[in-house]
């Protein structure tokens, strides 16, 4: 079986998480420190390269994603697309660097498109038929629980850290 780009997101989140933690803490790790780290790196790759990746398709293969997505190819709406994705994606990179409220900014965009797309795709099944590959399955359901998942992660680094 042959894993799709987000499943392999989900995957270099979690190793790169578990690597962070083993590597650069080298005292025991608190459950603060732990949420923090996993909140980085779903912001850095979950956010930033999965923007600037969907930016990447909805620019340079457009007409391939619409079809995938079960839409018209040849419509404007994919440059429209294309860069709001690489601006949520340019601002989960620099998640890395900037910290604390760019990270709380970055997860409500981010949140706000993604959940808002999953809707609009959960429609497009609902009112079109649309079961397409790319308006169904891991990434509607990504669409729609990432947002939660870096609220939630969110939430519990504030209530820890103080």
């Amino acid at each position: 079986m042959r894993l799709p780009p987000w499943a392999w997101m989900v995957i270099g989140i979690i190793l790169v998480t578990a690597a962070d933690l083993a590597l650069f803490t080298g005292q025991p790790v608190s459950a603060g420190t732990a949420i923090s780290t996993l909140l980085l790196w779903c912001l850095v790759i979950g956010v930033g390269i999965g923007g600037i990746y969907a930016f990447l398709g909805h620019f340079f293969r457009a007409d391939e994603v619409a079809h995938r997505i079960g839409w018209p190819p040849g419509n404007p709406f994919q440059r429209e697309i294309a860069f709001t994705n690489l601006a949520i994606g340019v601002a989960g990179c620099c998640c890395f660097i900037f910290r604390d409220g760019f990270w709380l900014a970055t997860i409500i965009v981010a949140g706000v498109f993604l959940f808002s797309a999953g809707l609009g795709h959960l429609r497009e099944r609902q009112v079109h038929g649309n079961v397409s590959e790319l308006n169904t399955g891991f990434l509607l359901a990504w669409d729609l629980l990432f947002p939660v998942t870096l609220i939630l992660l969110w939430t519990g680094r504030a209530l820890l850290s103080g």
